[in-house]
């Protein structure tokens, strides 16, 4: 039995190490070195590593020391987030030449439902193609993609053959491909997900297929049945042009730790305007206000309180922080703070997407 998610054709398109290039094209005394984009402090992050930095185990979210460490040739440049914005534009700018259905999910990656397409090309593979290559004729930029007749094998596929690389998932191929997949390779297993199943002796997609829909429940909860599903091919998830977020939030990352109050609120001022801008440019407001504080020593704390109507208006905000901040004392001294809003009043009436099963094995053009 088919139905209309089995004609669906996907495309995820990732650029590859994109702040970084991006900073390696600007600056092409850059090109071929080792590339952080973050600070280089003691209190840095980085926010994206070029490939030249990779193969050093340099990764996005590594502290600057131990990136520095593990590379000592390492290049720090500035996030220039205006100019990636640009870019960005230009690239979704090309995905629009091709379709309307387009869902980024970031600067740099997005997914295409390619269908129906306004090129009349029946082939997602060629179609794919063509859009690397306008994109590296518009950018200067290469991006990798990944075809397939879902967004979870799409996604999977466009890590394949990275950098300036795509891999084609076929109907035909899709039961196969995920079945021989390593289990840290599926979208939505992280790192301690991926420890527990490999206690439960699952290590790739075939031992995955081998439990029962109430053996991965039981053990993994709500995302049990998304397992179950995905390694059978089912994952009706719609490519949505206008996706809705469930919070909006901004927080702050101090160069010195704050131990007083007074220095807090004064951050939470700047964090709450910041907050109201997004807001407000979204045309959004929520009821749910989160504090978050993480401490000098990394522990997280977060407090939460729902009001009985919807507010985007800083003085509110920064008024119902003020609130959770005195809940109760400090632990420590604090290295970040952030405000978000959920609860928001975007339409939560959403149908629910169909859930049944159904067969993979297809035959068309691809």
């Amino acid at each position: 039995m088919s139905n209309e998610f089995d004609n669906r054709k996907i495309i995820h398109v990732d650029m590859d190490a994109f702040y970084a290039s991006v900073e390696q094209l600007d600056h092409p005394e850059l090109k071929g070195k080792p590339v952080a984009v973050g600070g280089s402090s003691k209190r840095g992050v980085v926010s994206a590593a070029s490939y030249e930095a990779r193969k050093f185990g340099v990764r996005s979210a590594m502290s600057s020391v131990l990136a520095q460490k593990k590379c000592p040739e390492l290049i720090f440049v500035k996030a220039h987030f205006d100019r990636y914005k640009e870019v960005s534009k230009q690239i979704r700018n090309i995905f629009f030449e091709y379709t309307d259905l387009v869902e980024p999910l970031s600067l740099d990656e997005a997914y295409l439902d390619v269908t129906q397409n306004k090129k009349g090309n029946p082939s997602a593979t060629m179609i794919a193609k063509e859009i690397r290559q306008r994109i590296l004729e518009v950018t200067g930029l290469t991006a990798s993609a990944g075809i397939s007749i879902n967004k979870f094998i799409a996604k999977v596929a466009s890590d394949y053959n990275k950098p300036n690389g795509q891999k084609t998932v076929n109907p035909s191929e899709v039961l196969q491909f995920l079945e021989d997949l390593d289990i840290r390779k599926f979208y939505g297993v992280g790192k301690v997900t991926a420890e527990k199943m490999y206690k439960l002796g699952i290590f790739t997609g075939a031992d995955l297929k081998k439990k029962s829909l109430d053996f991965l429940e039981e053990n993994f909860g709500k995302s049990g049945s998304y397992y179950y599903n995905v390694v059978r091919g089912i994952h009706h998830s719609a490519v949505k042009p206008h996706r809705i977020p469930k919070s909006v939030g901004a927080e702050r990352t101090f160069s010195e730790n704050l131990s007083s109050e007074i220095f807090m609120l004064e951050r939470l001022e700047r964090i709450a305007e910041e907050l109201e801008r997004r807001l407000k440019k979204s045309k959004i407001a929520g009821k749910t206000i989160t504090l978050k504080i993480k401490y000098s020593d990394f522990t997280l704390n977060t407090r939460s309180k729902t009001l009985s109507y919807f507010i985007a208006d800083k003085s509110l905000i920064l008024e119902t922080a003020k609130e959770l901040l005195y809940q109760e004392e400090m632990k420590n001294s604090v290295r970040l703070l952030g405000i978000s809003l959920s609860n928001l009043n975007t339409d939560k009436n959403e149908k629910e997407e169909k859930k049944e099963s159904v067969s993979v094995q297809l035959k068309f053009e691809f």
